[in-house]
């Protein structure tokens, strides 16, 4: 027996409960890894509070952690036991130990240590499809990031100015505006004091934006539009404020023609062949010390409703992970 976070019905942090679970033996295609880091992640929120469904109840959450294999089942012969590992998928991870598909499981480089890896897969990960993939950055160009302290934001920031963009970025606080300029946003906008649709025209002298990247949703939306350049794109990844109303295409062709995608890490890292692809231009960045990966919060693993509150109410910066 081991232990793990499990929810048996969806709703606040409340329904997250410290249970024993059983970890059978791995099957054909399978490893059973011993968590050393859990990282947590706003679709995390998403499962707990039922936002996005989950195929059956009582359920583990967590989409990523890094660890040790322990065992490997029949036909496994891509690793062995005492391999430190990771994943961004499937869900699970909120878990002392764990059965995971081999296939889904990526060796981890010497030069860095299991809590950055735990807290930097998932969010690193979205981080180079934004940027690589979905939209192409370009050096020069000028791009806007929202919740630009956060997990996600702080990646985006470091690795657009590694690419040689401008970064302009929203957050909500002076401690939140400092941290983002010290990861590479070069003009941090406070939300609560600036209306960031006007600072980004004046910033750009009215140009726009070649690419928003939103995870805020229902409260930005509108604006991240609006602060499009002529043919920009606006890449909605996440919804942390909530669901974005349903759209009239028409509106885009007004905006000038503009682009709209709803992206998902999912699909991005479908394939073995992206998900190695990926995690290896993730693993070089940070190795390299382009990208810096910020771990400001640590809670024990059995303490993931505390993590879940603090993220909730953005008291959070950075990443946050659960040590088992």
């Amino acid at each position: 027996m081991t232990k793990a976070i499990r929810i048996h019905q969806t709703g606040g942090p409340e329904v997250l409960r410290w249970e024993e679970v059983e970890v059978a033996k791995p099957g054909a295609g399978q490893v059973r890894v011993r968590h050393t880091a859990v990282g947590v992640n706003f679709i995390d929120i998403y499962h707990r509070s039922g936002l996005y469904k989950l195929p059956q109840l009582p359920a583990i959450i967590g989409r990523e952690a890094a660890g040790v294999v322990e065992e490997v089942g029949p036909g496994v012969t891509s690793l062995q036991p005492g391999d430190r590992v990771t994943y961004v998928d499937p869900t699970g991870a909120y878990a002392e130990a764990r059965l995971c598909p081999a296939d889904r499981l990526v060796r981890l480089p010497k030069a860095i240590d299991d809590v950055t890896v735990a807290a930097m897969m998932l969010k690193g990960l979205t981080a180079q499809y934004l940027l690589r993939r979905t939209y192409r950055v370009q050096p020069g160009e000028t791009l806007l990031v929202h919740a630009a302290a956060g997990g996600v934001g702080l990646i985006l920031c470091q690795w657009a100015k590694h690419l040689g963009a401008k970064v302009i970025g929203t957050v909500s606080t002076d401690e939140k505006a400092a941290l983002a300029r010290a990861h590479g946003c070069d003009h941090p906008i406070i939300y609560s004091r600036e209306h960031f649709v006007e600072r980004v025209k004046e910033l750009t002298k009215g140009a726009g934006v070649s690419v928003a990247y939103d995870s805020v949703g229902r409260d930005t939306f509108s604006g991240s539009l609006d602060c499009l350049r002529p043919m920009g794109m606006l890449v909605l990844y996440g919804q942390s404020s909530g669901t974005v109303a349903p759209l009239d295409p028409s509106v885009l062709m007004a905006k000038g023609s503009v682009f709209l995608t709803r992206p998902s890490l999912v699909n991005y890292t479908a394939s073995r062949e992206d998900l190695v692809n990926s995690a290896n231009e993730l693993f070089e960045v940070v190795a390299r010390g382009a990208v810096k990966i910020e771990v400001r919060q640590k809670y024990p693993l059995r303490d993931a409703a505390a993590a879940h509150r603090d993220l909730e109410a953005r008291k959070t910066t950075g990443s946050s992970v659960l040590l088992p």
